[in-house]
Order: C-alpha cells, then structure tokens, then sequence
C-alpha cells in the first residue's frame, strides 16, 4: 500500500495568532474558539500560516 496525502485540518497565523479550523461540512476554513472567544487575531495582517512546521502532508499506510 502507497503513502496517502493528508490535509491540515487546523492552523495558525505565526504573527497575529488568529486560529482557524477547517470545517468539511461548509468546505472551509472557519475561525477557531477557545473558551468560547473567537480567535481571530489582527483583522489587518497579512497571514502568515505555519507551512514549514511540524505538519507532515504525507501519511504512511499502517502496517
């Protein structure tokens, strides 16, 4: 069986620290809560997401 591609399913801007989930049901990316407070960060920055972390897009099969 060959290695499967994964998608993120939550991510967080490195400058601001707006969170944002993905939700599948509306197939978007939907502001994150914690606490029940909107994490929504600085409505004026340019995003910058965590594309070089720890994230790792490919799955490798169970064996």
């Amino acid at each position: 069986m060959s290695p499967q591609v994964r998608t993120p399913t939550a991510r967080v801007c490195e400058r601001c620290g707006r969170a944002e989930r993905w939700d599948s049901d509306l197939e978007a990316w939907q502001l994150a809560r914690e606490d029940g407070e909107k994490q929504v960060g600085n409505p004026h920055c340019l995003h910058e997401w965590d594309i070089n972390g720890t994230f790792n897009p490919v799955a490798e099969p169970d064996e």
